[in-house]
């Protein structure tokens, strides 16, 4: 009986027969991912005048089930952005591991330069379009916020057809369709960025974290929030939980609780 440790956990050849590798092959077409399983939900975004706030909470659900309560979705690049991603965790984590790759490459370059906002943007878009024109699409919205090569506040994003798209607020997920109108009426068009304040970007990302909170089944009341400025450069804060939650505006849905419709 053959004892060394690649045979282990193997049938005995004597007394079922030899092993026979032709079973792992597969002669069927090549498939790829149809649809996520792993998912994280909506990423929030805005600009004010000195630099953007974002947003996403620390949930991965499995299906339906709020299986994974501690997975940050905000990856810091260098000192002048942030990169928000929703959709698929596992190609999150692919996308994770190009930037550690490029973030170890740029440090160790000798060019001089260092990649901004605007920059990883380009870079991102090129990704995701490359995947969509193979057929195997990442299934992630990111959102990149950050610093322009001016020192300009930058926000952009791209989804997994590589369709880029810029604006003062940006959101991804159910966010699109609870956050985004909360966000417009603080920040309408470019022209509004300049009289936001720090204070004022905060405070509406975590009421807009709040109402996906309540309305959309994906979410959780943990949230990761960074602030991205010229002069403070990325503050990021992964754990911070939701204050001042009040449910009483469910007694007014109808068909709630013990109501009759």
């Amino acid at each position: 009986m053959n004892h060394l440790p690649p045979a282990w956990g193997r049938p005995r050849d004597d007394v079922y027969g030899p092993y026979d590798p032709s079973y792992l092959n597969s002669n069927g077409p090549k498939t790829l991912t149809q649809s996520p399983v792993v998912t994280g939900t909506s990423v929030i975004a805005v600009k004010f005048k000195n630099g953007v706030v974002i947003a996403a909470d620390n949930l991965a659900s499995y299906g339906s089930l709020a299986r994974f309560t501690d997975v940050k979705r905000l990856r810091p690049f260098n000192a002048t952005t942030v990169i928000g991603i929703g959709g698929d965790v596992s190609d999150m984590q692919y996308i994770d591991r190009l930037l550690n790759s490029l973030d170890v490459t740029e440090n160790y370059g000798s060019s001089g330069h260092n990649l901004n906002a605007k920059n990883l943007h380009t870079y991102l878009s090129k990704i995701m379009y490359k995947r969509r024109s193979d057929v195997n699409p990442l299934w992630n919205h990111i959102l990149v916020a950050g610093l322009d090569g001016d020192g300009h506040p930058f926000l952009s994003s791209v989804d997994l057809l590589g369709t880029t798209f810029t604006s003062p607020t940006l959101a991804t997920g159910f966010g699109a369709h609870l956050a985004q109108p909360l966000l417009r009426k603080l920040v309408e068009d470019e022209a509004d960025v300049a009289s936001i304040t720090q204070e004022h970007a905060v405070t509406a990302v975590k009421e807009c974290m709040k109402v996906l909170f309540y309305r959309d089944a994906r979410s959780l009341d943990k949230y990761s929030i960074a602030v991205i400025t010229k002069d403070g450069g990325v503050d990021l804060k992964q754990d911070e939980q939701l204050e001042g939650q009040s449910w009483a505006f469910a007694e007014t849905i109808r068909g709630y609780g013990t109501q009759v419709v």
